[in-house]
């Protein structure tokens, strides 16, 4: 059963999903299957291939991330997505918008709960 609060988380994340996936590839470069297990990592960034997959598609038309395909031990070819230049630069913009709203709303938070 879906609760309010799990709406509510679902909605937030999808809203930083791109940030987090940009920063993850920051790190070096991942396959899908990865960056799905590096999401599963941190509570609310849990998110499905289905929703990850069509990300990174979007991320490439945009040119914010580039691919290659290597050799995998165990299996198919996997196909790495990592940041481009211009996927760095957008990172950079989307992390110092996400502080400044984020610097927002705590302040705002802040005088909600001393108002308690």
């Amino acid at each position: 059963m879906v609760t309010e609060r799990d709406t509510r988380v679902s909605q937030f994340r999808k809203g930083a999903l791109e940030l987090v996936i940009l920063a993850l590839l920051a790190e070096g470069e991942l396959y899908g299957v990865e960056i799905v297990e590096r999401l599963s990592e941190h509570k609310g960034l849990e998110a499905t291939s289905g929703t990850v997959y069509p990300l990174l598609s979007r991320l490439k038309k945009a040119g914010v991330v580039e691919t290659t395909w290597k050799e995998s031990p165990v299996g198919p070819p996997r196909k790495y997505y990592r940041l481009s230049k211009a996927g760095t630069r957008e990172l950079a913009e989307m992390t110092a918008s996400w502080r400044d709203i984020a610097a927002t709303i705590d302040a705002l938070l802040a005088g909600v709960s001393s108002r308690g």
